[in-house]
């Protein structure tokens, strides 16, 4: 089957005449998914290893309503991008929806394409379609990089975040 009678596919991005595909990951992706994620200075000394974590996890946010995670695939249908989506009820800010986004990735061949700027337009479609009224993400401060694409897309560090390690 090519990318283009998916049924799971959600949109195209188009960067620099190549064909994206946007689709909702399966759990077959979960490996190359987490490969994506340790592609980079932060992730390879905190991803891989056993999938069945990673599994487990993958199960539950696919059964979840609030929750879409992406598979972007080449043309080739390779998964080359990934991000995690969050719809987020809340009562602050007049009770704005909110779409949380986390665990952006772009493989290192494609990366610096514009594959990530095209990937988070994509995501900001998403959001206005789905009736969120603000966007948030978070970024780890050692990929600056990846926070001066957010910048350059419009995104504010309005906020410090914080976490608190259980494990």
């Amino acid at each position: 089957m090519g990318i283009t009678d998916d049924a799971s596919r959600l949109g195209v991005l188009q960067v620099d005449g190549t064909a994206y595909a946007v689709t909702r990951a399966r759990r077959g992706d979960v490996p190359a998914l987490v490969s994506l994620l340790a592609d980079d200075e932060l992730g390879r000394g905190r991803e891989g290893g056993d999938l069945q974590p990673y599994l487990r996890a993958f199960a539950r946010i696919d059964r979840s309503p609030d929750n879409l995670l992406l598979a972007v695939r080449s043309p080739q249908g390779e998964v080359v991008a990934t991000a995690h989506l969050t719809m987020l009820p809340g009562l602050s800010r007049r009770a704005t929806l909110r779409l949380q986004v986390e665990a952006v990735r772009v493989a290192s061949s494609v990366r610096h394409l514009g594959l990530g700027t095209e990937l988070l337009e994509w995501i900001t479609g998403y959001a206005r379609s789905h009736g969120a009224g603000l966007v948030q993400l978070s970024t780890d401060r050692s990929r600056p990089g990846a926070r001066r694409l957010y910048e350059r897309l419009g995104y504010v560090a309005s906020h410090d975040g914080m976490k608190l390690h259980l494990t």
